[in-house]
């Protein structure tokens, strides 16, 4: 039996990056010999161990061969005469096609260590195309590792088109497509996934509400860069400098849904563009398992960000409404990842990067003020029901008067 160390732990450890998590291979082993050493399985397709100590995963080396459609379609040959070499053959990238031995010894049959000096995400083989995951596995990998400078591969991403062409993408399952579009938006450059992803024609099938973005004109005295697809992108990636959040990248990215279906006769302004961007959200999240912060965060950033950009001609009561309407009196963390996503869509534009957002600074003193009002005075003077309600409503819209004009 023989134990190396694989994949991602390996990669990180030559960039010199932070190690999430080891994965280790075996070679040479039987699962009998590894239970037997107190071992937990937990692979379903193939023979996958917990550490009794560590918890790590051991995964006995293994090959594998499509037999039918999808990412589901192999079969593994997991005996013990599969060597470290052969397990790699089946990697998705050379990066994260290397091992360590025991001693520390680098085992890179397929130029993983050239390719992170290149700073290229390139296949190991042609048995690439044969889980479209690995689709998004590449935009995700470019979105993670673009502060380093890396790129998709040309052959690469030839390659991924090809895969669109033939349907590949189209067996995809909804979870799937999820998971990995978590993943990438924690990433520092989310944005890279999505462009990635369009750029080998898979965004028109994962997220066809995204693509049909790109394209469509916006005013340019309130969008210089003019192209919805461009401000999208340029909105997530503020996103991503603004919030480690997830949730709030993803309501940035899909606020402005609704300007891919404006009429051609309207363009280059989106009247109404607000409500369509809810409505295909909602679709989105019927078709993808969108969990519900996510949906919840972002429907009311797609409702309602164009009143927060003219947060200075509200009236009180309009603010209280406002707050209302995104549960900030009850929940002030969403309000303030409302307000980081509404801030991203105003600095996502060309030449207001750097520019600082006052609709945000007058709403989060606007809920500090609401929030401040004590119930308990109203209660005093006898007041309940519909009654205290009001009173504390009133109440509500005078703090917030004191500090907004």
């Amino acid at each position: 039996m023989e134990i190396y160390e694989v994949g991602g732990a390996v990669r990180d450890a030559l960039l010199g990056r932070p190690i999430r998590e080891r994965d280790w291979l075996v070679v040479g082993a039987e699962p009998a010999e590894l239970l037997a050493l107190g071992f937990k399985p937990v692979g379903k397709d193939f023979p996958v161990f917990l550490h009794p100590e560590t918890g790590e995963e051991y995964a006995l080396a293994r090959t594998e061969r499509k037999v039918a459609p999808g990412y589901t379609g192999f079969t593994f040959d997991t005996s013990p005469t599969i060597t470290v070499e052969q397990d790699l053959a089946r990697r998705d990238f050379t990066i994260n096609a290397m091992a360590r031995d025991r001693e520390g010894r680098l085992i890179d049959p397929w130029g993983g260590l050239r390719d992170l000096e290149a700073r290229k995400l390139r296949h190991v083989s042609d048995a690439f195309r044969e889980d479209p995951v690995r689709v998004l596995r590449a935009a995700r990998f470019a979105a993670d590792l673009a502060e380093l400078g890396f790129t998709v591969a040309d052959e690469t991403l030839a390659l991924m088109r090809e895969m669109v062409d033939a349907g590949e993408v189209d067996a995809l399952r909804p979870e799937r497509v999820w998971k990995e579009t978590a993943r990438a938006l924690a990433t520092s450059r989310p944005d890279v996934f999505i462009s990635v992803l369009r750029e080998c024609g898979a965004l028109a099938k994962v997220f066809p509400e995204i693509d049909a973005l790109f394209g469509v004109p916006q005013p340019e005295r309130w969008h210089p860069e003019i192209d919805t697809g461009v401000h999208i992108l340029m909105v997530l990636r503020m996103a991503a400098k603004l919030s480690d959040d997830p949730v709030v990248r993803f309501a940035a990215l899909t606020h402005d849904l609704g300007k891919g279906t404006t009429p051609k006769e309207m363009l280059p302004r989106h009247i109404g563009h607000e409500m369509r961007s809810v409505e295909l959200l909602q679709r989105m999240s019927e078709r993808l398992p969108v969990p519900r912060a996510y949906k919840e965060l972002a429907e009311r950033v797609a409702r309602y960000h164009g009143l927060v950009h003219r947060a200075r001609e509200l009236k009180p009561a309009t603010v209280l409404k406002l707050i209302d309407a995104v549960d900030g009196l009850r929940r002030p963390d969403r309000f303030e990842q409302f307000l980081l996503a509404c801030e991203a869509d105003a600095r996502g534009r060309k030449g207001f990067e750097d520019q600082p957002y006052e609709p945000g600074e007058r709403l989060r003193a606007a809920l500090a003020a609401a929030r401040a009002v004590d119930v308990a005075p109203l209660k005093a003077q006898g007041l309940e029901g519909a009654a205290l309600g009001e009173a504390l409503r009133r109440a509500r819209i005078e703090a917030i008067r004191a500090v907004w004009s």
